[in-house]
């Protein structure tokens, strides 16, 4: 058979296949939106806790599955700028932390949100019961009343001089204010007076702490995704105040402050790969339960401390989950 007789054959053979046998697409992989409220490198460790676990159970990014990163580094604003964008997008599941998962509902009742962590999805509407949420959104809370007082009771513990507190606070953030109040009360019950700084950009955080440089012993610093962006600028104005700092994120007392309690956040984000994985697998969020932390960590760090001419009790040592030296 001549060469042009057989790629006339070849060519009409491939001319009446069906169309969809002529062109197959490559298939989509499933893909996760994932917000983080901070910035990529202040939740590093959390986002490789997310991959790992999911890699664990078997989805594995660039092979069966794809991830869409985007970071609102610690602007409010930019919560439900980016949730439109991952409607738009199609995205299967959206994952969120602080308070993302508020503005994301906003955007859509119909695209699964995980929360790996929440300070207090009930009273921001998120879901209707713990047990069972309802709707298009689940994960882990941290709503805890009694954490302020704990981190207050401990940082006197570490410095039991403390008779004045300075609290500082986004405004902007409901959860962080709602936590300077519980910090407040706790402070009155010890006879600890109360300053408040409040910082909302970049530029308040310097002349906050500086403004209050003299009139507290100690500083708490509210939980929330823009103080955690900015905790190394937090911390070294602290340090230069000569006030040592209570942190909610452990990442916060490693970057120089003195101290940190809170949740494990790296489980609960290893905790929000496992809900990605029930709801790519067909389960409703509103059917999986939100869950509460298992796991908080003390953190303590001694090269603080000695810079700020502190001894920490060894009492306190003792119980540290990590110590910084």
């Amino acid at each position: 058979m001549k060469r042009r007789e057989f790629m006339g054959l070849i060519g009409g053979a491939v001319a009446s296949l069906p169309r969809a046998a002529r062109a197959q697409p490559a298939a989509r992989l499933p893909t996760i939106g994932f917000l983080g409220a901070s910035s990529a490198s202040a939740q590093s460790e959390w986002t490789a806790a997310f991959v790992q676990r999911l890699r664990e159970l078997g989805w594995i990014e660039g092979r069966n599955i794809a991830i869409e990163y985007r970071w609102a580094e610690g602007r409010n604003e930019r919560f439900a700028e980016v949730a439109a964008e991952f409607v738009q997008l199609k995205v299967d599941v959206i994952v969120t932390d602080g308070g993302a998962a508020v503005a994301a509902k906003k955007v859509t009742s119909v695209t699964p949100i995980v929360f790996a962590v929440s300070a207090d999805p009930l009273g921001t509407g998120l879901v209707a019961s713990l047990a069972r949420p309802g709707g298009n959104v689940t994960g882990s809370t941290v709503q805890a009343p009694d954490l302020a007082g704990k981190r207050l009771g401990l940082l006197r513990e570490a410095f039991p001089g403390l008779q004045r507190l300075a609290i500082l606070v986004n405004p902007n953030y409901p959860a962080a204010v709602l936590e300077a109040g519980e910090a407040e009360a706790a402070a009155q019950k010890l006879g600890i007076e109360v300053v408040r700084g409040d910082i909302r950009r970049v530029d308040d955080i310097a002349p906050a702490i500086a403004g209050i440089q003299g009139r507290a012993d100690g500083l708490y610093v509210c939980t929330d995704s823009f103080a955690n962006s900015n905790r190394a600028l937090i911390n070294a104005s602290a340090l230069a105040a000569r006030l040592p700092t209570m942190h909610g994120f452990r990442e916060s007392a490693r970057a120089g402050g003195l101290m940190s309690y809170g949740a494990n956040f790296p489980a609960l984000f290893r905790r929000a790969g496992e809900f990605v994985d029930n709801i790519l697998r067909g389960a409703k969020p509103g059917d999986l339960p939100v869950e509460q932390p298992t796991q908080f960590n003390l953190v303590l760090n001694l090269k603080t401390a000695k810079t700020l001419g502190l001894e920490i009790p060894p009492t306190l040592l003792a119980r540290a989950d990590e110590v910084i030296e």
